[in-house]
């Protein structure tokens, strides 16, 4: 006879992997218990990420190379960030052409849908609404693609739609700035603005692919070329004390739009992303990871108090200018290494000063709401020296004050340009 209480002697089982429609595989243990059972399981995934050049010329394969179906063509609806067809008018016939020399591998739903960029696609719903419309009336199923091509804001916007529709359909990233490129479209999330705060609501889920194509980046206006590379900055603040260097070192043919020099080290940020990704062990942060977030806190809400007048890279100079400033008037970070950091900063034209860090209670805000984004408790990375960051959980406000006075008074001593 077997007793009620046998299964307490079971050892674990472990499943056979299983594999999903997308050939992952699939591992699963289980915990029997006397009350029920934990089951535990991780799937597989494959994130592409591919660099290349006028990625919609008829004998690039790079696009096509990451598109599999069941069925062939795979069907695929495109969505556009409106700066790139301002920049190109004929953007979206060169998209079309690309779709007719490739017809064995995909067709396109429809026409491209041009969409508006920046941040207040993110704020205003219709935007969302319109995306979800879009896919409706495509007849997407969950195995065929979205395709969205633009600035980080519009790739959220459109991978939250994907994200939700049928519960998922598979999304091909292609950033069109670098930001984007460099940081946010090599990600797993997606989502959009909501209560007055950044990405509130939104998911976590994975593209099928990104595909950075260098060309895109020439539709840049200089501006939103230098701003990006903030994110670049922040990464090898934290990560990489060589990346900063090079950066510092290469600061004025990255002003001076050298491709050549500025795709290198958008790779190089891209890669860290990716590798916090698949080797921070926490990819969806459930528990104590955190994303690669330096100078953030104090960014998403400069963002909102200047009513994103400020670009998010502009944002981010200023919040590692910022927490730059915190981390050597707490005596972690020496005085000559936050000069390099600023001075680096300062020299690819990006802000470290904005007249709204004076209204301090409303920015210290932005502690709480960063802390209610992330879950559980305030962590937020610091510097003890480049390459060298480190987590705290509780901020000094007095200190965060003397930061912001510091950087005031050196505003108001630069020379006015």
């Amino acid at each position: 006879m077997i007793s009620a209480n046998s299964s307490l002697a079971r050892p674990k089982e472990e499943a056979a992997p299983l594999s999903d429609l997308s050939g992952h595989a699939t591992h699963a243990e289980y915990d029997r218990r006397p009350d029920g059972i934990d089951a535990r399981f991780s799937v597989g995934w494959r994130f592409r990420l591919r660099f290349t050049s006028r990625a919609f010329e008829p004998n690039n394969r790079v696009l096509g190379g990451v598109i599999e179906a069941e069925e062939s063509p795979a069907r695929v609806l495109v969505f556009i960030d409106d700066g790139i067809p301002n920049a190109n008018p004929r953007f979206t016939s060169t998209i079309r052409q690309y779709a007719e020399a490739h017809c064995d591998q995909l067709r396109l739903t429809g026409e491209p849908i041009v969409i508006r960029g920046g941040e207040r696609a993110k704020t205003d719903r219709s935007v969302f609404e319109s995306i979800t419309s879009g896919i409706n009336t495509a007849g997407l199923c969950r195995r065929s693609y979205v395709l969205v091509i633009g600035g980080g804001a519009v790739l959220d916007v459109v991978g939250f739609a994907a994200a939700v529709a049928h519960r998922g359909v598979r999304l091909i990233r292609m950033p069109s700035t670098v930001l984007a490129q460099d940081d946010s479209g090599v990600g797993v999330k997606n989502g959009i603005n909501a209560f007055g705060k950044k990405n509130f609501l939104g998911t976590f889920t994975p593209p099928w692919a990104v595909v950075n194509d260098s060309s895109l980046l020439t539709t840049l206006a200089d501006r939103d070329w230098c701003s990006g590379l903030s994110e670049c900055v922040k990464v090898a603040l934290v990560k990489d004390a060589t990346l900063f260097d090079d950066i510092c070192h290469a600061s004025a043919r990255l002003v001076a739009r050298d491709l050549d020099t500025t795709t290198a080290i958008i790779r190089r940020s891209a890669e860290w992303h990716l590798k916090h990704i698949v080797q921070g062990g926490d990819p969806f942060e459930l528990t104590a990871a955190r994303p690669l977030d330096f100078g953030h806190w104090a960014a998403h809400k400069l963002e909102q108090m200047t009513d994103f007048a400020l670009r998010h890279g502009e944002a981010v100079s200023i919040g590692i200018a910022l927490d730059t400033t915190y981390s050597m008037l707490q005596g972690w970070l020496n005085e000559f290494d936050r000069e390099r950091i600023l001075t680096c900063l300062r020299g690819m034209g990006l802000p470290t000063w904005h007249d709204d860090l004076a209204r301090t209670r409303e920015l210290l805000d932005g502690l709480e709401e960063f802390r209610e984004h992330l879950g559980g408790q305030l962590t937020l990375a610091m510097l003890r020296g480049i390459g060298d960051a480190f987590d705290v959980h509780t901020v000094d406000q007095k200190v965060v004050t003397r930061a912001i006075n510091r950087l005031r008074n050196e505003a108001a001593a630069a020379p006015q340009s």
